[in-house]
């Protein structure tokens, strides 16, 4: 005689229920394929449209101030000859005999009328870099510009900073340049 197992045969009790083995089993695969069907449907979500940038804006011209409130009064050095050829924050190397100055918080490109109100002597310098990096000093002039109003040789020295439409009005055409025989522009 054969000998069978009779396990097989017996339905599966749980509490007051009673089930069929192989239909709990179909019961159990049919939640398990419910279960992997639903994941799959939320990953296969339209993804989230990428952010467009923005165009770049071109870099809007500092707005002239003129007038006494525009004035301020800070402390200035000069950088001498010795860093001459060494690139600038604006790219450019460093001349020391070019009316430049390094300002850490002034518009690159900007013009300023820096006065020293020790001698009354003023010069016009262009923003070109950043700096200087001691603290208790705004600006950090070329040796030409320190030179014109008289601060070489104190080397650091107050002075009276305001700022220069270097942009002339819409309405008008900036007056040519005078030239040199060299046909080099003068500098102030």
């Amino acid at each position: 005689m054969e000998s069978r197992n009779h396990s097989e045969d017996r339905p599966l009790t749980l509490s007051n229920w009673r089930f069929n083995r192989g239909i709990a089993c179909m019961a159990v695969y049919l939640c398990l394929a419910l279960s992997l069907a639903a994941c799959t449907t939320q990953t296969a979500l339209r993804p989230e449209p990428i952010p467009r940038l923005a165009a770049p804006q071109p870099p809007v011209a500092p707005t002239p101030e003129t007038g006494a409130k525009s004035s301020r009064t800070v402390k200035t050095s000069y950088q001498g000859s010795d860093s001459a050829g060494q690139p600038t924050a604006s790219g450019e190397p460093y001349n020391p005999n070019d009316l430049t100055a390094a300002s850490r918080n002034l518009p690159m490109g900007s013009t300023v009328k820096v006065t020293n109100p020790d001698t009354g002597r003023s010069v016009k310098v262009r923003i070109n870099d950043r700096g200087p990096f001691v603290h208790g000093r705004s600006l950090d002039l070329s040796k030409r510009a320190a030179e014109k109003i008289g601060i070489t040789d104190k080397g650091v020295a107050r002075v009276k900073v305001t700022p220069v439409n270097s942009h002339p009005p819409a309405h008008e055409s900036p007056s040519p340049a005078p030239t040199t025989s060299s046909g080099n522009t003068p500098q102030e």
